[in-house]
């Protein structure tokens, strides 16, 4: 294949990184057909099957069916740490509108990019098979199903995925980003947010649009939450705290000649430390039961917290150590700080915030965003650096349109790189 990352890679002619233009061919056209063929968070059948058969084919031992659609791929080669590779199986239920060759039909698409992420990590995974004579360790490549709906890694871990395959020594992920393609991007301190997705119901008494005082209207008091809950984050956060809340749904109804029984709010809060994260639920809460009881409601509401997620805090140890690694391997010049985001992941649970540590050395998680705008876009796009961001397709919009051919030799590099400054390699015993 001609060779498709924009700038040369100064590592490139290392034992390891040497067979990336070998495996890249098979790894964009492995991109492109997860990228046709998107599967929603708890149906990854095809998507799970099609990483399992190239993780195997490369020499890993390989299990199906973990936590729902997940699968492990493991490769042992001799004494020293095991570090885990984990990427996402799931797409979104959004209807692509990028206008690519590759554009998926239905109303399913990886708009988030879970689809490179695959690529990337399956890529990294013959490299590492390729050139067991430089390194020693285990290599543990995982998976994850339904990683939108914030429940794929609880799932793996209640099934027993470190009992099973190995508690790791460290977890490695990386993200897409609005970056130009072939930069990497590290953060130190929180770098997303935690996160909870809250369902409200409200009880009214349904009754007929022309006697509403014979009934109790769901929608006006659900309304009137939706406007109240805005004040959370501006009248009960400080100015400094990083915090946000927004209601995403909001069902009711069925004709414009009735007053319905209740109505249904989707709501999420989302901040960079736990407490801040506790109080803003807990006033979610208050305000829903005061607007009810306003409205002489004729029952309590319904409140229940549907997904959970902690603040993403990568290792600084280990972020330095991977960050040291793609600063040989690309130069300072494409190696940038990321600042803290409210997005959020439940990477966070595969360490200390997931697991029981029972005195043992905490695991640790390495966390970084790669860019994948291709560079004719990123010239082409007005502005600064800030103001193109502000005009690109972000993540989960149906425009959101990654440049494969350009990001994903970074995505392989970046995640090869970081497994091996972790891994047990000549002068390296794989702890920073």
């Amino acid at each position: 294949m001609d060779r498709v990352s924009p700038v040369a890679y100064p590592g490139e002619n290392t034992p390891v990184l040497a067979g990336l233009w070998e495996i890249l061919r098979p790894a964009v056209a492995f991109c492109l057909d997860l990228h046709q063929h998107p599967e929603l968070s708890g149906e990854e059948r095809r998507t799970a099957a099609r990483l399992g058969a190239w993780l195997r084919e490369a020499g890993y031992t390989v299990t199906g069916d973990v936590g729902g659609h997940g699968v492990v791929g493991v490769l042992r080669n001799g004494d020293g740490p095991r570090v885990m590779i984990r990427t996402e199986l799931d797409a979104l239920p959004v209807t692509e509108r990028t206008g690519l060759p590759c554009t998926s039909s239905g109303p399913v698409a990886h708009a988030c990019g879970h689809d490179l992420h695959m690529a990337a990590a399956a890529g990294a995974a013959s490299l590492l098979a390729r050139s067991r004579e430089s390194w020693r360790g285990t290599v543990v490549v995982v998976g994850q199903p339904a990683e939108e709906t914030l429940a794929g890694a609880r799932a793996l871990l209640a099934d027993g995925l470190y009992e099973r395959f190995g508690r790791p020594d460290a977890v490695l992920a990386q993200h897409t980003a609005l970056l130009p393609a072939g930069m990497v991007a590290h953060a130190y301190g929180p770098m997303l947010a935690g996160s909870a997705g809250i369902e409200a119901v409200v009880h009214g008494r349904g009754g007929h649009a022309g006697t509403p005082h014979l009934a109790v209207d769901p929608v006006v008091t659900a309304a009137a939450a939706v406007l109240r809950l805005q004040g959370i984050v501006s009248r009960e956060c400080a100015p400094t705290e990083p915090a946000l809340l927004n209601v995403g749904s909001f069902h009711s109804g069925a004709a414009d000649n009735l007053v319905p029984d209740r109505a249904t709010l989707g709501i999420t809060v989302r901040a960079l430390s736990e407490r801040t994260l506790d109080r803003m639920t807990a006033s979610v809460e208050r305000i829903v039961r005061a607007e009810c009881a306003a409205s002489r409601c004729p029952r309590d509401p319904e409140i229940r917290t549907v997904s959970r997620s902690p603040v993403t805090h990568p290792d600084p140890a280990a972020t330095a150590g991977v960050r040291q690694a793609h600063l040989r391997l690309y130069g300072p010049e494409r190696v940038a700080p990321w600042p803290p985001s409210m997005a959020t992941e439940d990477f966070p649970l595969y360490g200390d915030a997931g697991v029981s540590v029972h005195g043992e050395e905490g695991i640790a998680l390495v966390y970084w965003m790669f860019g994948v705008v291709g560079p004719k876009v990123w010239a082409q796009t007005p502005g600064t650096a800030e103001e193109k961001l502000a005009v690109l397709p972000p993540h989960h919009s149906p425009e959101f349109a990654p440049d494969i051919r350009t990001a994903l030799p970074t995505g392989i590099t970046a995640m090869t790189s970081a497994a091996l400054s972790r891994l047990r390699t000549e002068g390296n015993d794989g702890k920073s």
